[in-house]
């Protein structure tokens, strides 16, 4: 029977982290199929320890939902981070997890999207990101942070010769911290073992979009 619940534990997980990083949207410009909640949790539903997840709201004072990103947050202009705030999460949250990503594109090897940001261990009380995070693995604030190209933020770049790139900021509210550094492996590997490591723990996810390409 041991076995057995362990095979079924191995097939969740794998389902669930096919589900958080979905195949790159078509090159249509239309809206992006954001991700799921990681494993072990359904919107409204039984998630882990028998709980749901609930819809909290991210925003930013940079654009609204959905529009188009201006050039200081892109590799156009001064590729800074855009200030994030969000809404009350429910108790016992202990930390959050941000994962900001273009569902347009995918990696070196074409296997997931394109990464710009990942930010984890944000803690519990915080419900802002100021603008321009500083760079390096570990924030004062304890958190870490990668992206596809270091630790840091990494600003769109969707080229002015095709259509404009959606991407997605989705936050995560946790019941645990996660211990993952953000050195020792590759891009890949750190960003598998976070959302490893989210699952079953989420409590709420909240998503903002932002569309860019590069001028003409």
């Amino acid at each position: 029977m041991r076995f057995i619940a362990t095979v079924a534990g191995l097939a969740s997980l794998v389902i669930g982290l096919a589900a958080h990083y979905p195949p790159p949207a078509q090159q249509t410009g239309a809206p992006p199929q954001t991700a799921a909640p990681p494993a072990g949790q359904r919107q409204g539903g039984g998630g882990g320890r028998g709980r749901g997840v609930q819809v909290i709201t991210l925003s930013t004072t940079a654009w609204i939902d959905g529009g188009r990103m201006p050039l200081r947050y892109t590799q156009a202009g001064d590729e800074v981070s855009p200030q994030l705030t969000w809404s009350d999460p429910p108790e016992n949250v202990q930390s959050f997890t941000l994962i900001v990503h273009d569902v347009d594109a995918t990696n070196a090897d074409g296997t997931l999207d394109t990464l710009h940001w990942m930010v984890w261990n944000i803690p519990a009380k915080t419900r802002a990101l100021a603008e321009h995070v500083p760079q390096g693995p570990d924030l004062p604030d304890g958190s870490r942070q990668i992206s596809a190209t270091g630790p840091y933020y990494r600003g769109p770049a969707a080229p002015a010769t095709g259509p404009e790139h959606h991407y997605v900021f989705d936050l995560y509210a946790l019941d645990a911290m996660i211990d993952v550094q953000a050195v020792g492996q590759s891009v890949a590997q750190t960003r598998a073992a976070v959302v490893a490591a989210m699952a079953g723990h989420v409590r709420a996810k909240a998503t903002l979009v932002g569309r860019f390409r590069y001028p003409q």
